[in-house]
């Protein structure tokens, strides 16, 4: 059975899985659609924390940028990782404790003003639709390879799949969609990891198979062998870093913080019974998300060392065109990768100075990976269902907190204070299918690749939320008017930031030209500094915030109890 039939097998099976499980979890109140009641298993929430987390960037684009990058990529490894543990450990208990299930609700009621609630959706909003982008893309780019559409047919299938789960179920339905999307994603993922690994090193397990010595008998590490290709071809050195140490602890804490801050995440803690199951529910999720952390690297190494060998062939001196492997051409057909014969000479050259005839796309280098090493047709087609099944998950994920910033934030706590729970109900869906049709256009026009897309996303959750969440956790005095002054100048800033850099100006986005040589993915952390300090400066200057309001955070600073998830 050929790669595309089986495609349709395995993708249509876990598509017939997903909406079954949406028909069978549908909401029937705004309590399941917003937070599922409050009654999921702290287990099965780590799996769907996991899934929400892990998204098409992990899956699809993280180890490509590894790939790429080298050592300069582990930034986005250290960055998702230590952001999930500052959430688990500083946020999240805390924030369940509150008992309210949007982070626009928390900044609303703790900064007792009805304007920074409005502030907080709006930043929610921008934040959520940026990172839907490169989720959206991620479908595309899947589809576009598997099944042989174009990335704009393929985006309105992930659409319309998604419109059905996430607007039926609500957080009802995606938590245990999420759940069945982990499955398929760490087991696409792993799979052809483990092939691979036992093919170059005779090794089951990839992350020995990462350090250990090749079995081609040259007594060669995996890792020496890569580093002599790419300097040898005009790279840097794979295991060494080009980046500057400012930009690299930029990049990394604008990461772990901006993980801390994003909203799709904080609003699965609301989801478990009690407190302490939120705290279980971190713990779960970040042995999940280790399995496949920790596979990338190796993913990412072995994909390129079968790359180079693929393209520039056993003797270095490249592959005629005419007898090219047949990923390249299965690729091609997308037009994320191209080759332009530079020399005439009919072959096919890949390199990292002049000699280069390869235009490669890194966002395809895990969804290549098992055509390239030559595995099994299923393997290729299960590694596509895992792709779709990340940039899904998350897409869900983001468009409920869209969806519920706009209907319970925006309108029933704001402009429409007096509506019946079904009509919130149904503003919800209606805002869910909205929001879907925006984030369809951002996937087929995309602002960058899938990682950097979404890099820029948590920069902006990094530079607005998350100093609004820590002051209002941890400061009794921080008051209104600091926390608004605080999210607005820190996400205006980072915003035009990136805009400028990869917009507005982008010849000028180069290390000379950065401020402080910190680049637009690292930027949020300098948005985040900017926000404390802007809110801090302004509440000096301003009254305390309200003895009630003062009660209210120290009780919240004993996160014990159940602290029933609240939507008033």
């Amino acid at each position: 059975m050929d790669i595309q039939t089986l495609t349709f097998i395995i993708v249509g099976l876990t598509f017939a899985l997903y909406i079954g499980i949406a028909i069978w979890a549908r909401a029937g109140s705004t309590r399941d659609f917003y937070v599922a009641s409050g009654g999921v298993n702290p287990v099965a929430n780590g799996m769907a924390t996991a899934a929400d987390w892990m998204s098409a960037a992990s899956f699809i684009s993280m180890a490509g940028l590894i790939s790429f990058m080298g050592y300069d990529g582990a930034v986005y490894l250290m960055g998702w990782t230590g952001g999930y543990v500052l959430l688990a450990l500083c946020l999240a208990p805390y924030l369940r404790k509150f008992g309210k299930f949007t982070v626009p609700a928390f900044i609303g009621d703790r900064y007792y003003s009805n304007t920074a609630r409005t502030v907080a959706v709006i930043c929610a909003v921008f934040v959520c639709f940026t990172y839907v982008a490169g989720q959206m893309r991620g479908v595309g780019v899947v589809f576009s390879r598997f099944l042989e559409v174009d990335i704009t047919a393929g985006v309105i299938i992930g659409m319309a799949i998604v419109f059905f789960y996430a607007v039926l179920g609500g957080m009802k339905g995606i938590t245990y969609t999420q759940v069945a999307q982990y499955c398929v994603l760490i087991c696409a993922y792993l799979v052809p990891a483990i092939f691979i690994s036992i093919m170059m090193t005779g090794h089951v397990i990839p992350q020995i198979g990462f350090g250990a010595e090749l079995n081609d008998g040259s007594g060669t590490y995996l890792l020496d062998k890569l580093d002599g290709l790419s300097t040898e071809l005009g790279f840097a050195e794979y295991t060494s870093g080009t980046k500057s140490t400012i930009d690299v602890f930029f990049i990394t804490a604008a990461l772990m913080v901006g993980t801390a801050g994003l909203p799709h995440v904080i609003v699965r803690f609301f989801t478990v019974p009690k407190v302490r199951d939120a705290r279980k529910s971190a713990g779960w999720a970040l042995l999940f998300i280790a399995l496949l952390y920790t596979t990338a690297p190796a993913i990412a190494t072995f994909a390129r060392v079968n790359m180079i060998d693929t393209i520039n062939g056993p003797d270095a001196q490249g592959t005629a065109y005419e007898e090219a492997p047949s990923w390249i051409s299965n690729w091609e057909s997308t037009g994320l990768i191209s080759w332009e014969d530079k020399n005439g000479d009919g072959k096919m050259f890949y390199s990292g100075d002049e000699r280069n005839e390869m235009n490669i796309d890194r966002d395809i280098m895990v969804l290549a990976n098992p055509e390239i090493a030559d595995l099994p047709a299923w393997v290729i087609a299960l590694v596509a269902a895992g792709g779709v099944a990340a940039a899904l998950s998350t897409s869900a994920g983001l468009l409920l907190v869209i969806s519920t910033s706009i209907s319970h934030d925006l309108l029933k706590r704001n402009l429409m204070p007096h509506i019946s729970d079904k009509q919130e109900l149904r503003y919800a869906r209606i805002a869910s299918a909205v929001a879907i049709g925006i984030a369809g256009y951002l996937g087929i026009n995309p602002p960058g690749f899938v990682a950097q897309v979404v890099a820029f996303a948590f920069g902006l959750a990094a530079s607005s939320f998350f100093p609004a969440i820590i002051l209002g956790i941890f400061s009794k005095r921080m008051n209104k008017e600091g926390a608004i002054a605080g999210m607005v100048s820190g996400i205006t800033f980072t915003a035009a930031y990136i805009i400028y850099f990869k917009f507005v100006n982008p010849a000028a986005n180069t290390p000379e030209n950065w401020w402080f040589g910190i680049s637009p993915e690292g930027i949020g952390t300098l948005g985040m500094l900017l926000n404390f300090a802007v809110a801090t400066a302004v509440a000096r200057f301003t009254s305390d915030a309200p003895k009630d309001v003062q009660e209210m955070v120290a009780n919240i600073r004993f996160p014990k109890g159940a602290g029933e998830a609240s939507a008033h």
